[in-house]
């Protein structure tokens, strides 16, 4: 498989010199989901802000195609990497459709508006996240958990090789977080890589792929979820009592914490 991104040795810091993680190593493939788990304040959304460049690493390096990302410019980030924050504040009353047909802004020159074929890519990803009768509404007047469908629309019509997402069913309804995890499952087999952050362990199994442990020293364990989850991995990060079961019904194990 093609390697899309390559983090090497990569470590941050605070300015107070407060270490958020350190040896930070992985690739991401074509196609990968790579769940990243752990508890709160352990850094993976500072994780995620540097390897779409947001914040700077102290240490290691960062890599898209080959080539460092600090080397690149904006447009070519955003090409390769699609980013759908925790949260967004809306600050104008923009409608669902122009809010996401901003996702095309790479492939849009300065002072020109967006043609026939960015709006049929917008109108295609507003329906894949199942928002099409919220198309005309104002973005500042949906829930938030309509807003967090609309920002996944706007990465996928950006149509970079990676999608990066920081809990992307933090703000769903179950039913919601349910399909958002099949349209993670179907990105995938589109072709585009998936990084995510979730609080649910339970999600990194039904995705079936690769997980990322970050735990509260700092250290980043990665392996297939299948491997990597396991009850005393949970208990140690999360410090509860943990136990996976497989539960026939659905096929699949669960997580179950003990009260």
């Amino acid at each position: 498989m093609n390697v899309l991104m390559k983090v090497k040795n990569a470590g941050f810091s605070y300015l107070d010199g407060h270490e958020v993680f350190g040896n930070v190593n992985f690739t991401i493939e074509e196609g990968q989901i790579f769940s990243i788990i752990g508890p709160n304040g352990a850094g993976k959304s500072t994780l995620l802000n540097c390897i779409t460049n947001l914040l700077q690493l102290n240490t290691g390096e960062i890599f898209i195609d080959g080539k460092l990302i600090k080397e690149l410019d904006r447009k070519t980030i955003a090409k390769n990497i699609g980013y759908v924050p925790q949260t967004h504040n809306a600050t104008y009353g923009y409608s669902v459709r122009d809010f996401v047909v901003m996702g095309r802004a790479p492939y849009i020159s300065i002072y020109r508006m967006p043609s026939n074929e960015d709006f049929v890519k917008t109108n295609a990803a507003i329906e894949s996240m199942g928002i099409a009768h919220l198309a005309d509404r104002p973005y500042t007047d949906i829930s938030g958990g309509e807003r967090q469908q609309a920002m996944i629309a706007r990465a996928i019509v950006q149509e970079p090789k990676i999608i990066i997402m920081d809990e992307p069913t933090s703000a769903l309804d179950f039913g919601n977080q349910l399909k958002t995890i099949r349209m993670i499952k179907d990105l995938s087999k589109r072709g585009f890589a998936i990084i995510m952050t979730t609080h649910n362990p339970d999600h990194a199994i039904m995705l079936e792929d690769t997980v990322g442990v970050l735990d509260r020293s700092g250290h980043l364990t990665v392996g297939l979820s299948k491997d990597a989850i396991t009850e005393e991995m949970l208990s140690s990060v999360y410090q509860i009592d943990v136990k996976i079961e497989h539960v026939e019904k659905v096929g699949r194990n669960v997580c179950i914490a003990k009260l």
